[in-house]
């Protein structure tokens, strides 16, 4: 007779699978053969079966072996980021409140206790940044950028992104992501959604306020310029500093 322990096993397990195969089905041959062409750390492997590392297989084509993210700047570098902030992406993708089919399937069925486990997987790794991809950027964008970033437009309501994502970028504890080492493509495409609605936080949603008041050359800028900056060694949150926040966040509390 299979113990109940042995049955969720058996589950996840077929889970896992299913994981891994809609994950090669959705982002398509050629998406993954990018993706495993410009990364081999993004090809699934694993030591052990009854383990994280082998139940979180279906993440690691698109975001690396240990979250690093891979060569396709869509797809973001989660190591490192707040455990609290996975989860909450994670169960956001499975509710259907943020929309990425791929990830929306792939998370579909997952219970609350597998996505906390898959957030504090990725939360505690902390593998090197992948060098810059540099592109060329006219100055004044790249100094509105850093304007905006670290400084804010009072004029416009908008605060620095420092403040709340960090000093380093690094991001806070419990729900703020890091921004180091983000793409400018995944960085210009998630200002939009939010920006749209497409996207969208617990309320208050202090980004949907945030993004709101950013125009198209503003989200480009502070794209271009958060690109060009150097990530820390060993990347961590800073921890949570309500008082420090120039809004309120939903995901703070």
């Amino acid at each position: 007779m299979i113990s109940p322990s042995g049955r969720v096993t058996a589950i996840l397990r077929r889970a896992n699978a299913l994981i891994v195969g809609l994950t090669l089905l959705l982002s398509g041959p050629l998406a993954y053969a990018q993706t495993v062409s410009t990364n081999p750390a993004a090809v699934p492997s694993f030591k052990k079966l009854d383990s994280i590392e082998a139940r979180v297989q279906g993440c690691v084509t698109c975001h690396g072996q240990q979250g690093q993210g891979t060569g396709n700047g869509y797809f973001p570098r989660i190591a490192g980021k707040p455990a609290g902030y996975l989860y909450n992406q994670l169960v956001a993708f499975r509710d259907g409140t943020r929309s990425y089919p791929p990830m929306n399937y792939l998370v579909a069925y997952l219970p609350d206790s597998y996505l906390k486990e898959i957030a504090a997987h990725f939360a505690a790794q902390r593998p090197a940044f992948s060098p810059r991809s540099t592109v060329p950027v006219d100055p004044a964008v790249t100094a509105r950028g850093q304007t905006l970033a670290t400084a804010g437009d009072a004029a416009k309501g908008v605060p620095a992104c420092i403040a709340c994502h960090g000093a380093q970028l690094t991001g806070m504890q419990p729900g703020i992501p890091g921004l180091a080492g983000l793409r400018p493509a995944y960085v210009v495409g998630q200002l939009t959604r939010w920006r749209v609605g497409e996207r969208r936080a617990a309320e208050p949603d202090c980004m949907k306020r945030i993004a709101s008041r950013l125009s198209d050359t503003d989200i480009t800028a502070v794209a271009a310029w958060l690109s060009q900056q150097t990530p820390p060694k060993e990347a961590s949150p800073e921890p949570s500093n309500l008082v420090r926040m120039p809004l309120a966040c939903g995901s703070q509390r």
